[in-house]
C-alpha cells in the first residue's frame, strides 16, 4: 500500500473507526463484543501506522486536505514526528488498557459498562483526531470531545469524592475552553486563516497574535492542569476508575500539553519573546519541583501518581526556551516514557486497590509478596519516570540536560537533575511501604482475594512499564522519526 492510500485510509480509520464503533456500542449495547472490536481496530491501526511512519520518514511531513478542497479551504490533518509519536502512544495505549479494562468491568460491582465502553471509545476518537488536526478550530473542537469524554469517566466511580473532582474538572475545562476560543478568534480576525501550516508561511510578529497564543496557551493549561492551574488533576485522576485514570494521566492531560508545544514551536513561533520562552520554562520548573514536594507528601498511592503527572507535565514546557533539536527529541521521548509508565502506575495500583479496597501506603505492606508482578510495575515504571538507566526517561533527560548545557542555560539542568532526584524519592517511598513495613498485626484480605486477578488485568500493566524500559534501547532508532519537520533550529541530536 502506498503513501497516498495510507494517507486517506489511516486518519479515516483512527478518527471514525473508534467513533463508529462507540455509537454501535451504545446503541445496539455491545457490550462484550466491543472488547474484541475494539482490540481488533487497534491491531488494525498498530499495523497501519508501522508502514505510515516509514513513508512519512522517507517523504517528509504529510498534509492532507479532507474532502477534496484546495489549500486553505479544507480540514487539514498534519503529520510530522510529533504527531506520530503520539499516533503511536494512543494506539499501543487504547489497545492494553482496553484488555485491562474488559476485565475489570467483568469484576466491579455494579459494573459501568453501559457507560464506559462507549465514553472509552470516543475518547480515542477525539484524540486521534486532536493529534492529526491541522488548523486551529478543529483542534479547538477535538479538544472539546476529549473533555467532554473525559470529565464523564471521572464521574463513573460514584460517589461524593467523584461528583466533585469531576465538577471541578469541568469547571477548568470550560473556562479554558473560553479563554482558548478568543485566542483562536484573534488568530482569525488577525490572520484572515486558520491552517496551521499557512499559519507557519504567512504569519509576522503581530501584538494581536501574541496576545492570542497567550490566550491560547492560559486556555490550554488549565485543560492540561499545568502549573500553577492544576489544582483540578490530582483529585480527579485519584477518584476516577483505575483505567480511566491510565487514560487521563498517559494521554488526556498530555494532549492539552501538545498544543502548547504545537503553537509555541510552530505556526505562532514568530510572537513570542526570549523573556517569554524563560517564563514558560520558569512555570515547567516550579510544576516539576512542587508536584515533586506534593508527591512525597502524600498518604495514598494513586494521588501519588497524580501529582506526579503534575511534575511530569512540566518538563514538556523546558522546550520553549531551549529551541534546539536536541531538546524536541527529549521533551518527545519523555513525553513517550511518560505515557507508557504511567498508564503502568495505574493500572497497577487499580489491582492493589482492587484487592485491599483501599489505596493507603500503609496497606501495601507485605505486598511484596503476594502482589509482586504489581509490585514490580511500580518499581520498573518507577526508575523510567525518575530517569534511571538503561529506561527511556534516561535517554530523555540526557537529551534535555545536553541541549541546556549546549544552550548555555545550566539552571535547566539543575532542574532536571533534581527532579528526577524526588521522582526517585517518591518512587522509592512507595516501595518502602510494600518491602520494609511489614505490620504482623494487620489483617489484610490480600492473601484471600489474589487469585482475582486474572492475566488479562496482570499483564498489561506489565508489558507497558517494560516498555518503558525498552525505550532507553531504542533512542538511536527512534531519532530519525522524532526530528522529523522539527520546528527548532540548534543544538543537534
Amino acid at each position: 500500500m502506498g503513501l497516498t492510500e495510507l494517507s486517506i485510509l489511516l486518519p479515516v480509520l483512527m478518527v471514525f473507526g473508534p467513533l463508529l464503533l462507540a455509537l454501535l456500542v451504545f446503541l445496539a449495547q455491545w457490550q462484550r463484543s466491543a472488547d474484541w472490536l475494539g482490540m481488533g481496530l487497534g491491531l488494525i491501526l498498530l499495523a497501519l501506522v508501522t508502514p505510515f511512519s516509514g513513508a512519512v520518514l522517507l517523504e517528509g511531513p504529510l498534509e492532507m486536505q479532507l474532502g477534496g478542497h484546495d489549500r486553505g479551504l479544507a480540514i487539514p490533518f498534519y503529520v510530522d514526528g510529533l504527531t506520530l509519536a503520539m499516533l503511536w502512544l494512543n494506539t499501543l495505549l487504547f489497545l492494553f488498557i482496553q484488555v485491562y479494562a474488559g476485565a475489570w468491568l467483568q469484576l466491579k460491582q455494579p459494573a459501568p459498562a453501559a457507560e464506559f465502553r462507549p465514553l472509552f471509545l470516543l475518547l480515542w476518537s477525539g484524540l486521534n483526531a486532536l493529534f492529526l488536526s491541522g488548523d486551529l478550530f478543529n483542534l479547538y473542537v477535538t479538544l472539546e470531545i476529549t473533555t467532554l469524554a473525559a470529565v464523564p469517566l471521572v464521574i463513573l466511580s460514584h460517589g461524593h469524592a467523584a461528583m466533585a473532582a469531576a465538577m471541578r474538572y469541568l469547571l477548568f475545562a470550560l473556562v479554558g475552553s473560553i479563554i482558548f476560543l478568543l485566542g483562536v478568534a484573534l488568530v482569525y480576525a488577525q490572520a484572515g486563516l486558520l491552517s496551521l501550516p499557512l499559519l507557519q508561511e504567512q504569519a509576522e510578529p503581530h501584538p494581536a497574535l501574541t496576545v492570542a497564543l497567550l490566550a491560547m496557551t492560559a486556555g490550554v493549561a488549565m485543560k492540561a492542569a499545568l502549573f500553577p492551574v492544576h489544582a483540578w488533576l490530582p483529585e480527579a485522576h485519584a477518584s476516577a476508575p483505575s483505567p480511566a485514570s491510565a487514560l487521563l494521566s498517559a494521554l488526556v492531560a498530555k494532549a492539552a500539553a501538545y498544543l502548547i508545544l504545537r503553537l509555541w514551536m510552530g505556526p505562532l513561533e514568530a510572537q513570542w519573546t526570549p523573556a517569554m520562552a524563560q517564563l514558560m520554562g520558569a512555570l515547567g520548573a516550579a510544576g516539576i519541583i512542587y508536584a515533586s514536594i506534593q508527591a512525597l507528601r502524600q498518604t495514598r498511592l494513586k494521588r501519588v501518581i497524580a501529582y506526579s503527572t503534575v511534575a511530569q507535565l512540566g518538563y514538556l514546557l523546558l522546550l520553549i526556551p531551549m529551541a534546539s533539536v536536541l531538546a524536541w527529541n527529549g521533551v518527545i521521548y519523555h513525553a513517550l516514557t511518560h505515557g507508557l509508565a504511567k498508564a503502568a502506575l495505574f493500572l497497577a495500583a487499580g489491582n492493589l486497590i482492587m484487592v485491599l479496597r483501599d489505596d493507603s501506603l500503609r496497606n501495601l505492606a507485605g505486598c511484596d509478596q503476594v502482589l509482586s508482578k504489581n509490585i514490580l510495575v511500580i518499581g520498573l515504571a518507577g526508575v523510567a519516570i525518575a530517569g534511571l538507566p538503561p529506561t527511556g526517561g534516561f535517554i530523555a533527560k540526557w537529551w534535555l540536560i545536553s541541549a541546556a548545557l549546549e544552550s548555555g542555560q545550566w539552571w535547566w539542568a539543575v532542574v532536571i537533575g533534581l527532579g528526577g532526584l524526588l521522582a526517585a524519592a517518591y518512587i522509592f517511598r512507595i516501595l518502602s511501604y510494600a518491602f520494609f513495613s511489614p505490620d504482623p498485626h494487620q489483617e489484610t484480605p490480600i492473601h484471600q482475594a489474589q487469585g482475582q486477578l486474572t492475566r488479562a488485568l496482570v499483564w498489561p500493566p506489565v508489558i507497558l512499564a517494560f516498555l518503558a524500559i525498552a525505550l532507553g534501547m531504542a533512542g538511536g532508532l527512534l531519532a530519525p522519526f522524532l526530528e522529523i519537520a522539527a520546528p527548532v533550529t540548534g543544538a543537534q541530536a
